[in-house]
């Protein structure tokens, strides 16, 4: 694709009133201490145009990084002797870069995923130079690009989903050798199967989230299986907030993933319904107990390399 994106250079956005609390450390909780230097990357789009709008934008995120001040802050303590690993909210603010390209949204939207169209949607971005987060690099870095439509496309590479802990197993690419694919479950189907699902169990509902995360887990297990026995595992984001206590207004990471396991021919043959009942149950299992024996879980598996993930 012929068009190119045009950059600005960076500026430092901070905080648009002073902030009390810049001299505060922060220590970082168990959710991030493991992630602390790894960015990860959303693209963020908007088809309604927005007047002036990086400069809009910019404005906004300095009023924001008042209330939300630790993200304009910086990692101290490297960890790596046994040290804490703290966020010095010293107000130091984040990156900040305006771009434009000649070319509509809905062109960037519908790219395939060649070497050109790949490097088109890297140009959305933006990246540390190191591709990690060190003691001097901003917590946050953001990109505003303005489409010939007047569209936009905000990429914000952050604090990762995270887990208790990692291993070199996790570290890894985790689209590396994996296809792409655009999957479409039917709303008839959904449907359907909420309707069987109340009937069969006495008037019992279950979501959409359970519906489709069912049938990817059969689809997905039924092309891939070779041996009935093996686990099949089916791994889905969760929020723990309410099962760790956290306070009112925390906004730092606190979400994990919840394991739900049988084998590979009960998922494969097996009744939808019972996969549906299976996700379920494990949703409405959660506490905080569960989460510190599924971390757990979690961790032995990593570490005996036998861990598989995905969807």
């Amino acid at each position: 694709m012929g068009v190119a994106v045009r950059k600005s250079s960076p500026v430092v956005v901070t905080p648009s009133e002073p902030v009390e609390t810049t001299t505060r450390t922060i220590k970082l909780s168990s959710f991030d201490v493991g992630l602390y230097t790894i960015p990860a990357t959303a693209l963020l789009m908007f088809e309604q145009p927005i007047h002036d709008a990086a400069e809009t934008i910019q404005r906004a995120l300095s009023r924001a990084l008042v209330h939300y001040y630790p993200i304009a802050g910086r990692i101290v303590g490297a960890g790596a002797d046994g040290s804490e690993v703290h966020i010095h909210c010293n107000g130091e603010g984040v990156a900040f870069i305006s771009a434009s390209i000649d070319c509509a949204l809905k062109e960037a939207m519908s790219l395939d995923r060649s070497p050109g169209a790949r490097t088109l949607l890297d140009e959305l971005a933006v990246y540390y130079p190191a591709m990690r987060c060190g003691p001097t690099d901003p917590l946050l870095l953001m990109q505003v690009t303005e489409f010939s439509c007047g569209g936009l496309d905000g990429s914000l590479p952050s604090r990762p989903q995270p887990t208790v802990s990692l291993s070199p197993l996790m570290m890894s690419d985790p689209l590396e050798g994996l296809a792409c694919l655009d999957i479409t479950v039917p709303s008839r189907v959904v449907n359907r199967i909420k309707d069987e699902y109340a009937s069969r169990f006495y008037g019992q509902t279950c979501t959409s989230f359970d519906v489709v995360s069912a049938v990817l887990w059969q689809c997905r297990t039924r092309a891939i299986m070779s041996d009935p026995e093996t686990p099949a595992l089916f791994l889905f984001g969760v929020n723990l907030r309410q099962y760790l206590g956290a306070k009112k207004g925390y906004y730092g990471n606190c979400a994990t993933g919840q394991p739900v396991v049988a084998t590979s021919g009960v998922v494969a043959i097996g009744d939808i319904m019972d996969l549906v009942a299976m996700i379920k149950e494990s949703k409405e299992k959660m506490s905080f107990v569960t989460v510190l024996e599924r971390n757990q879980w979690f961790l032995d598996h990593i570490n005996k390399g036998s861990l598989v993930h995905g969807t």
